[in-house]
Protein backbone atom coordinates (compact mmCIF):
# COMPACT_ATOMS: atom_id res chain seq x y z
CA UNK A 1 0.00 0.00 0.00
CA UNK A 2 3.00 2.50 -0.43
CA UNK A 3 1.85 5.72 -2.43
CA UNK A 4 3.40 6.82 -5.66
CA UNK A 5 5.43 9.74 -4.52
CA UNK A 6 8.34 10.53 -3.29
CA UNK A 7 9.08 8.95 0.26
CA UNK A 8 9.61 11.83 3.18
CA UNK A 9 12.72 12.25 4.70
CA UNK A 10 13.59 13.89 8.20
CA UNK A 11 16.91 13.90 10.08
CA UNK A 12 17.69 14.73 13.26
CA UNK A 13 21.51 14.95 14.74
CA UNK A 14 21.77 10.63 14.91
CA UNK A 15 18.99 9.80 13.41
CA UNK A 16 17.20 9.63 9.80
CA UNK A 17 13.61 8.34 9.11
CA UNK A 18 12.58 7.79 5.71
CA UNK A 19 8.92 7.69 5.42
CA UNK A 20 6.75 6.06 2.33
CA UNK A 21 2.95 5.64 3.57
CA UNK A 22 3.85 2.38 5.39
CA UNK A 23 7.30 1.63 5.98
CA UNK A 24 9.29 3.29 8.20
CA UNK A 25 12.80 3.40 8.04
CA UNK A 26 14.58 4.07 10.48
CA UNK A 27 18.40 4.24 10.12
CA UNK A 28 20.61 5.37 12.75
CA UNK A 29 23.64 7.63 12.08
CA UNK A 30 27.67 5.82 12.35
CA UNK A 31 29.65 4.44 13.32
CA UNK A 32 28.76 3.97 16.30
CA UNK A 33 26.10 3.61 19.08
CA UNK A 34 26.77 4.31 22.84
CA UNK A 35 26.15 6.32 26.00
CA UNK A 36 26.05 9.33 24.03
CA UNK A 37 23.73 8.94 21.04
CA UNK A 38 21.41 6.02 22.36
CA UNK A 39 19.42 8.73 24.56
CA UNK A 40 18.79 11.32 21.96
CA UNK A 41 18.58 8.77 19.57
CA UNK A 42 15.69 7.22 21.93
CA UNK A 43 14.23 10.97 21.94
CA UNK A 44 14.18 11.78 18.72
CA UNK A 45 12.43 7.89 17.18
CA UNK A 46 10.18 7.49 19.98
CA UNK A 47 7.68 10.48 19.08
CA UNK A 48 8.48 9.89 15.51
CA UNK A 49 6.53 6.27 15.24
CA UNK A 50 4.18 7.42 18.00
CA UNK A 51 2.84 10.90 15.26
CA UNK A 52 2.74 8.29 12.28
CA UNK A 53 0.92 5.90 14.53
CA UNK A 54 -0.89 2.81 13.47
CA UNK A 55 -0.11 3.75 9.73
CA UNK A 56 3.45 2.54 9.68
CA UNK A 57 3.33 -1.47 8.99
CA UNK A 58 6.98 -2.13 8.86
CA UNK A 59 9.65 -0.15 10.95
CA UNK A 60 12.89 -1.04 9.64
CA UNK A 61 15.80 -0.54 11.89
CA UNK A 62 18.50 0.26 8.98
CA UNK A 63 21.57 -0.58 10.84
CA UNK A 64 24.17 -0.64 7.60
CA UNK A 65 25.96 2.66 8.82
CA UNK A 66 26.70 1.30 12.66
CA UNK A 67 30.10 -0.39 13.01
CA UNK A 68 29.75 -0.43 16.86
CA UNK A 69 27.09 -0.57 19.42
CA UNK A 70 27.06 -0.34 23.06
CA UNK A 71 24.95 -1.95 25.62
CA UNK A 72 22.84 1.14 25.44
CA UNK A 73 23.23 0.97 21.74
CA UNK A 74 21.10 -2.22 22.29
CA UNK A 75 18.87 -0.65 24.46
CA UNK A 76 17.93 1.67 21.71
CA UNK A 77 17.15 -1.41 19.47
CA UNK A 78 14.78 -2.82 21.96
CA UNK A 79 13.06 0.75 22.68
CA UNK A 80 12.62 0.61 18.46
CA UNK A 81 11.12 -2.70 18.61
CA UNK A 82 9.19 -1.61 21.49
CA UNK A 83 7.85 1.57 19.56
CA UNK A 84 6.70 -0.85 16.80
CA UNK A 85 5.45 -2.87 18.70
CA UNK A 86 3.08 0.05 20.25
CA UNK A 87 1.72 1.25 17.06
CA UNK A 88 0.91 -2.39 15.63
CA UNK A 89 4.05 -2.58 13.08
CA UNK A 90 6.05 -5.59 12.42
CA UNK A 91 10.04 -4.55 13.10
CA UNK A 92 12.43 -5.56 10.74
CA UNK A 93 16.87 -5.60 11.18
CA UNK A 94 18.61 -4.64 8.40
CA UNK A 95 22.31 -4.00 7.32
CA UNK A 96 23.98 -5.00 10.54
CA UNK A 97 27.28 -6.11 9.68
CA UNK A 98 28.61 -9.71 10.61
CA UNK A 99 29.75 -8.51 14.10
CA UNK A 100 26.91 -6.88 15.05
CA UNK A 101 24.57 -9.23 13.89
CA UNK A 102 26.67 -11.96 16.10
CA UNK A 103 26.28 -9.82 19.26
CA UNK A 104 22.72 -8.95 18.97
CA UNK A 105 22.08 -12.80 18.57
CA UNK A 106 24.67 -13.55 21.06
CA UNK A 107 21.94 -10.77 23.52
CA UNK A 108 18.91 -12.86 21.64
CA UNK A 109 18.23 -9.10 20.49
CA UNK A 110 17.47 -10.88 17.08
CA UNK A 111 14.60 -12.81 17.99
CA UNK A 112 12.88 -9.58 18.39
CA UNK A 113 12.94 -8.42 14.82
CA UNK A 114 12.25 -9.94 11.69
CA UNK A 115 15.74 -10.07 9.43
CA UNK A 116 16.17 -8.85 6.12
CA UNK A 117 19.86 -10.38 4.81
CA UNK A 118 19.48 -7.95 1.52
CA UNK A 119 17.59 -5.41 -0.14
CA UNK A 120 15.90 -7.55 -1.99
CA UNK A 121 15.05 -9.78 1.14
CA UNK A 122 13.73 -6.46 2.56
CA UNK A 123 11.50 -5.28 -0.10
CA UNK A 124 10.33 -8.84 -0.13
CA UNK A 125 9.48 -8.31 3.60
CA UNK A 126 7.61 -4.90 3.29
CA UNK A 127 5.62 -5.81 0.16
CA UNK A 128 7.54 -4.20 -2.57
Amino acid sequence: MSTQHEPTVKKTTFVEFIWDGSVLIVRPAGPNIGQREAPIMNGDIDPHIKSLGKAVKFMVLDLSAVQFMSSMGIGSCINCRNGAAAVGAKPVLYGANKDLRALLAMMKIEKLFAIAESRDALNKLVGR
